[in-house]
């Protein structure tokens, strides 16, 4: 079984490895992971994808993100179907420090993997595709028992007016008097 610290080690580990390259560049780290972290998935555009996704903290984002902009290493983009939504893109000025991060990655991965062969490799690779295929099955068995349970809240709910009804009839209009009209 793994030491629970395992996923700390590492990230204490990659902020090791990437201090240097901090300090030379004079960025922080957490600007600096937000870089990294838009040039290596570019599916994730917005401020609060790095927030859910690299789960750095909302103030940090912002204050960050302000940061890279003011430095121009990243624009601001509304989205033109939706402005109220605003995409990150990188700028040609960030590249250097792109392509600098992806080396120290790089070294990263090499360091973390030495001593590992090939077929070993291969096999944890395999693992971890199997881990992620069943943690998606089980995020949509999860979803559908949500649905489930919901549907049921419903009908409950529905009986419950239902019966509600006949135990409490509304009471009918009172029909009014020809007479008090005329």
């Amino acid at each position: 079984m793994f030491d629970i610290s395992f996923a700390d080690k590492i990230s204490r580990a990659y902020t090791r490895s990437c201090k240097a390259l901090c300090h030379e560049l004079d960025i922080p780290q957490t600007a600096f992971d937000i870089l990294m972290f838009l040039a290596n998935h570019p599916e994730y555009k917005s401020a609060r994808d790095i927030v859910e996704i690299r789960k750095i903290k909302a103030n940090l984002v912002s204050v960050n993100v302000d940061r890279l902009v003011q430095e121009g290493l990243l624009v601001r983009c509304e989205v033109a179907h939706d402005r109220r939504k605003v995409e990150l893109k990188l700028t040609e000025k960030a590249a250097s420090i792109v392509e600098k991060g992806r080396a120290v990655q790089a070294q990263f991965i090499d360091t973390l993997l030495q001593g590992i062969d090939e077929p070993t490799l291969a096999a944890f690779r395999a693992a971890l595709m199997q881990m992620e295929k069943n943690i998606n099955q089980s995020s949509r068995n999860a979803e559908k028992q949500a649905r489930k349970v919901e549907d049921l809240r419903n009908q409950m709910v529905l009986k419950i007016k239902q019966k509600k009804q006949m135990v409490f009839p509304k009471s009918k209009p009172k029909q009014k008097n020809l007479i008090m009209i005329m």
